[in-house]
C-alpha cells in the first residue's frame, strides 16, 4: 500500500488497483501495527524478566562466592590449628625427650667424674714414683705397684641414648593425616542449596535442612524447585550402590529417598515411581506411606533411616537404622541420573519443628601389606 495523489488515481497504472481515501486508511494500518506489536511487547517483558532474573543471580553469584570464601577459610584455619598444635605437640615431645637424654647424659658424665680423678691421681703417683732417685722408688715400690694393679670396670655408654629421631620423623606426613581423621567427618550426601525451596535453610557444612523463619530472596535458576519444601542431594547416580542415613529425630513429617533428574520442579507433579519419586513419607506423627503406591504400619517410629539406592538392580530400600529392620523396598527401572530427595515439610501448628541432618560416617586409613 502506498500513497496517491489525485492525479496519480485517474492514471491507467492504477485502473486495477483498490484506492480508498487517505483518512480511512491510515487508522485501519495503525490498529493493524498495533495488533503486531502485541507479541513483540510480551517479547520485550520476557526479554526484561530475564534480564532482571540474570541481576538477581549476579547478586547472589557475588554472595555464594563471599559466603563460601568465608567457610573455606573458616576450615582451612581449623586444619592450620590442628597442624600448629600437632607441630607444638611433636615439638615438644622432641625437646622433652631431649632433656631427659640430656640429663641421663649429665649424670653419667658426673658418674665418671670420681673414677677419672682416681685414675689421674693413681697416674700421677706412679709417674712420680718411677722419676724419683732409686732408693725412693724402691721405698714406693710397693705402694706404686698396688697403684698400678687397676681394678675398675670399663665404663659403658647406655643404648638408646640418642634421640630416636626415626620416631620423630618416619612416616611423619600419614602419622598426622591418620590423626586428623579424628577430627575430619566425611558424609555420603551433600545438599544442594541450588536445588533448595526458598522456605528452607542449610547449615554451613550443607548436611542439615530445616524450615527457615522467612523466606530467603534467592534467585529462580532452573535446578531450583520452587514448589514444596524441598531440595536434593548435590550428586546424582547413574550406576551402582549408594546408600546415606538421615537423622529424622522426633519430627512429626517429613519425607525422603530418590528422585530422577527430570521431575517438574517449578509445578507438582506425580508424586510417585511413575513421576520420578520413589520416597516414604511420614504425616499426622504416624502416618507412613510409600509416595504413590501403598500406606504402610511401623512397630515403632525410626529416629534414623537407611536409604539403600542400587542402581543397576533398580532397587530402593529403606531401613530402620538402629537395628537393620527394613521398611519399605521399591523396585523399577532407572533410565537417568537419580538423586536423593529431601522435604522436611511445614511447620505444624506454626513451630519449626526439628531438622533433617545427613549422618556422617567413620573414615578409616588402611595399611596395605
Amino acid at each position: 500500500m502506498q500513497p496517491l495523489c489525485i492525479v496519480c488515481q485517474t492514471s491507467k497504472k492504477h485502473r486495477h488497483h483498490q484506492i480508498c481515501p487517505l483518512e480511512e486508511a491510515v487508522p485501519d494500518l495503525k490498529k493493524g501495527f498495533m495488533t503486531a506489536m502485541i507479541p513483540i511487547k510480551k517479547k520485550l517483558e520476557i526479554y526484561t524478566e530475564a534480564k532482571q532474573e540474570c541481576e538477581k543471580h549476579t547478586e547472589h553469584i557475588r554472595f555464594q562466592a563471599q559466603n563460601t570464601e568465608s567457610q573455606i577459610k573458616t576450615e582451612f584455619e581449623k586444619f592450620r590449628q590442628f597442624l600448629q598444635n600437632e607441630e607444638e605437640a611433636r615439638l615438644a615431645a622432641l625437646r622433652e625427650e631431649e632433656e631427659q637424654k640430656c640429663q641421663l647424659m649429665k649424670d653419667k658424665i658426673e658418674s665418671f667424674t670420681r673414677p677419672i680423678s682416681t685414675l689421674l691421681a693413681t697416674i700421677t703417683a706412679i709417674e712420680k714414683s718411677i722419676e724419683a732417685e732409686d732408693a725412693v722408688f724402691l721405698k714406693t715400690y710397693e705402694d706404686a705397684k698396688r697403684r698400678v694393679q687397676c681394678t675398675l670396670q670399663d665404663p659403658e655408654l647406655p643404648s638408646g641414648a640418642l634421640i630416636d629421631v626415626a620416631k620423630h620423623l618416619g612416616n611423619l606426613k600419614f602419622r598426622v593425616w591418620e590423626k586428623m581423621q579424628e577430627t575430619v567427618q566425611y558424609t555420603p550426601v551433600i545438599l544442594d542449596p541450588n536445588t533448595m525451596s526458598s522456605v528452607l535453610c542449610l547449615s554451613d557444612d550443607l548436611t542439615c535442612v530445616r524450615l527457615s523463619e522467612a523466606e530467603q530472596q534467592i534467585p529462580d535458576n532452573p535446578e531450583r524447585i520452587t514448589f514444596g519444601r524441598i531440595l536434593l542431594g548435590s550428586e546424582g547416580f547413574t550406576s551402582g550402590k549408594h546408600s546415606w542415613e538421615v537423622e529424622l529425630g522426633d519430627k512429626p513429617a517429613w519425607t525422603i529417598g530418590v528422585v530422577q533428574e527430570s521431575i517438574t520442579r517449578k509445578v507438582a507433579g506425580m508424586y510417585s515411581p511413575k513421576g520420578g519419586f520413589w520416597v516414604i513419607q511420614l504425616r499426622n506423627g504416624g502416618d507412613y506411606r510409600a509416595g504413590g503406591v501403598t500406606d504402610f504400619t511401623l512397630k515403632r517410629k525410626p529416629r534414623s533411616i537407611r536409604v539403600e539406592l542400587d542402581y543397576d538392580r533398580g532397587k530402593v530400600s529403606f531401613f530402620d537404622s538402629s537395628d537393620r529392620s527394613h521398611i519399605y523396598t521399591f523396585k523399577d527401572t532407572f533410565t537417568e541420573r537419580i538423586f536423593p530427595y529431601f522435604n522436611p515439610y511445614p511447620k505444624i501448628e506454626g513451630r519449626n519443628i526439628g531438622a533433617l541432618q545427613i549422618c556422617p560416617i567413620s573414615v578409616t586409613v588402611v595399611k596395605a601389606q
